[in-house]
C-alpha cells in the first residue's frame, strides 16, 4: 500500500469519533430534570384545568425563563417537599380559590369599619445597612376587636378582609418585578413578616365564633399562600402561655419551629428585628411613627346586613370540629404528650405550617 493511500484509510475512523464527540456534547448540554422543569411543564395543563393563570399578581407563564413564574413555583414546590404531584395539586386549588374570589380585587373593596377598625396594617422597612433588604411586616392587632361575634361571625366576610390585608402585603413584595429566580436551596428573600399582637386578649375565653374563624382562616391561607411568610411574630403574649411554645419544640421540626417567635412584651420586637429599629412602630421597641399611621384596606361605617345576623347567627353554637383543632388565634395550641412519636411530630409540624402560612 503506498503512503499516498494511507489517509483516505483513517478517513471513517475520524468520522466516527467525530460524531462521538458531538454526541457526547450533546449529551453534557442537556439540563437535568428537575422538580422545577416538571412542574413548569405541567403549567399549561394546570392553568387549563383551573380555567386561571393569575398568581400573587403574576401572569403564570410556562416559559421557564420567566422569573416571577419560577419564584412562584418554588414556592409551591418547597411548600409540599419538592413533591411535584402535590405541588400542582395545591396549585390548581390556590388558582381556583382566586378565581373564585378574586382576591386582588379586595384591595380596592371597603370593609366596615366597625368590625375591622384597626385590626390590620401593613409596613415597608427599608434596611439601615446594605445587608438588610426592605421588609415588608403585616400587622394583625387582635386586641382592637371590640365585638367577637361582629368580627368573627361571618366567616366569610373575615376571610375576604384577611385576604385583602394580605393581598396588600404581597403587593409590596413585588413579584412581578422579579428578574432572577431562586437558585436550588437558596434562601427566599421574596417573603414578607407576620406580628400577631395580643395585648388585651383574653387566653382562657374559647370564644366559638373566634376558633371557627381561626380555623377557616389557616386552613384557606396555608392553602393559597404558601412560602410568602419568612418569620411569624407572637407580641404581647401572656408569660403563663409560654409553657406552650416549650411543649412545641417537642413536636416540631427545628426548621419550622424557626419561624415562630412568641413574646410577652411587644418592644421586644426591636431586639429581633434589629435592622429597621428606626422605622419600626414605637409600640415595639422602635422609633418610627404608630403601627396605626401604616397602610390599611378601606375601611368606612356601614349600614348592617340583614344577612350578616343571619349568617353570624350559627358561630353562637359550640363547631366540635373547631374545638378539636389546635388553632386559637392566640398562640398555636399543642396537645401535651412525651415522648412524642414521630407520626404525631409530622402531624403537628404540619399543623404549625398551615399556622405559619395564616
Amino acid at each position: 500500500m503506498s503512503t499516498e493511500q494511507a489517509p483516505a484509510a483513517t478517513e471513517p475512523v475520524a468520522s466516527a469519533a467525530q460524531a462521538s464527540s458531538l454526541g457526547a456534547s450533546a449529551e453534557v448540554s442537556t439540563p437535568p430534570e428537575t422538580p422545577l422543569t416538571k412542574l413548569t411543564a405541567r403549567l399549561p395543563e394546570i392553568i387549563k384545568k383551573a380555567d386561571y393563570s393569575e398568581m400573587w399578581g403574576v401572569e403564570l407563564s410556562p416559559d421557564g425563563a420567566h422569573a416571577p413564574t419560577q419564584v412562584v413555583l418554588v414556592k409551591f414546590l418547597r411548600a409540599n417537599n419538592s413533591d411535584v404531584a402535590a405541588a400542582e395539586k395545591q396549585l390548581v386549588s390556590a388558582l381556583e380559590w382566586r378565581k373564585k374570589i378574586q382576591p386582588a380585587s379586595l384591595v380596592t373593596e371597603t370593609f366596615d369599619k366597625a368590625k375591622f377598625g384597626d385590626l390590620g396594617f401593613v409596613t415597608v422597612h427599608k434596611g439601615e445597612s446594605e445587608d438588610v433588604k426592605e421588609t415588608v411586616i403585616t400587622w394583625n392587632i387582635y386586641g382592637a376587636v371590640k365585638d367577637n361575634k361582629a368580627t368573627f361571625g361571618n366567616v366569610e366576610e373575615f376571610i375576604r378582609w384577611r385576604a385583602a390585608l394580605m393581598e396588600l402585603g404581597v403587593q409590596k413584595l413585588r413579584l412581578n418585578d422579579i428578574k432572577e429566580p431562586l437558585a436550588e436551596d437558596a434562601p427566599d428573600i421574596h417573603q414578607m413578616l407576620q406580628v400577631h399582637d395580643y395585648q388585651s386578649v383574653s387566653f382562657f375565653r374559647m370564644d366559638p365564633a373566634v376558633k371557627a374563624a381561626s380555623k377557616e382562616t389557616i386552613e384557606t391561607f396555608s392553602m393559597a399562600y404558601p412560602e410568602l411568610l419568612a418569620h411569624k411574630y407572637f407580641v404581647n403574649v401572656p408569660a403563663i402561655m409560654g409553657w406552650m411554645f416549650g411543649v412545641m419544640k417537642l413536636f416540631l421540626a427545628p426548621a419550622t419551629l424557626r419561624k415562630f417567635h412568641p413574646m410577652t412584651s411587644g418592644t421586644t420586637l426591636a431586639t429581633e428585628l434589629k435592622g429597621i429599629t428606626a422605622s419600626l412602630p414605637k409600640e415595639y421597641g422602635g422609633q418610627g411613627p404608630s403601627v396605626k399611621e401604616g397602610e390599611t384596606v378601606k375601611l368606612a361605617e356601614l349600614a348592617p346586613k340583614v344577612e350578616d345576623k343571619e349568617d353570624a347567627a350559627p358561630a353562637s353554637e359550640p363547631d366540635s370540629k373547631a374545638v378539636e383543632t389546635k388553632e386559637e388565634p392566640a398562640v398555636p395550641a399543642v396537645v401535651e404528650k412525651s415522648p412524642a412519636t414521630e407520626a404525631e411530630t409530622k402531624v403537628a409540624d404540619e399543623a404549625a405550617k398551615k399556622e405559619i402560612a395564616a
